[in-house]
């Protein structure tokens, strides 16, 4: 295997920019708007499971998710570019920002999804796409999408501990500054449908209820 990189410090990291990506076009599957405020029943997340592409597509199609997009967080660089975070040098992972309705989806059943569609143990990588800013991430937005989120993982690592001994690397924090990606990464998939898709797994089933 290959090595993992380490993260960037905030004093080495590269500087940005005060200007923030523009928002140009609405979301090229369901025509929501990308930075709406949200709504009264509606509750957002990050979630980073290495190359956002695949990963963005794989969360607006499930029933209950308002909108998706992409972009950067968990770094230290403002406003960063796709360039910048490639380089390593900006702390960012790429992230999915995923906008939905814990009455239609609940936050453990969006998170089954998360975990089975990608492998959680591989530290700064996701297959074949090694650096920092493919690192598997969730990003919260309150103290109960925190525990909920703990406990997912805790659940997913039991069961991954009945197949083999690897361990979860997942960053699980308070989400951060979100930083939306150039419009040409938004809902790429759906725009290229067959560009490339990173999305894997490690073969385990979240556990049943």
């Amino acid at each position: 295997m290959l090595n993992n990189p380490s993260m960037v410090q905030p004093d080495t990291a590269l500087k940005g920019r005060s200007t923030p990506m523009p928002v140009t076009e609405p979301h090229f599957v369901n025509n929501t708007i990308l930075n709406a405020p949200l709504s009264i029943g509606q509750e957002e997340i990050l979630l980073g499971m290495g190359c956002f592409w695949g990963a963005e597509r794989l969360f607006w199609q499930l029933d209950g998710v308002v909108s998706t997009s992409v972009g950067y967080s968990g770094g230290y660089t403002p406003n960063p570019t796709y360039q910048e975070v490639c380089t390593g040098d900006t702390g960012h992972a790429e992230v999915v920002r995923v906008v939905f309705e814990p009455e239609k989806m609940p936050l453990d059943v969006l998170l089954a999804h998360f975990w089975e569609r990608h492998d959680p143990t591989q530290g700064m990588r996701q297959g074949n796409d090694l650096g920092t800013q493919y690192r598997s991430a969730i990003y919260t937005y309150s103290a109960q999408q925190q525990s909920i989120a703990e406990n997912s993982m805790q659940q997913y690592q039991t069961a991954l501990g009945n197949v083999d001994s690897k361990s979860i690397t997942t960053e699980i924090t308070q989400a951060g500054d979100y930083y939306f990606a150039e419009t040409y990464h938004q809902q790429y998939l759906a725009r290229n449908p067959d560009g490339y898709c990173g999305l894997g797994g490690t073969g385990v089933c979240f556990p049943p209820k």
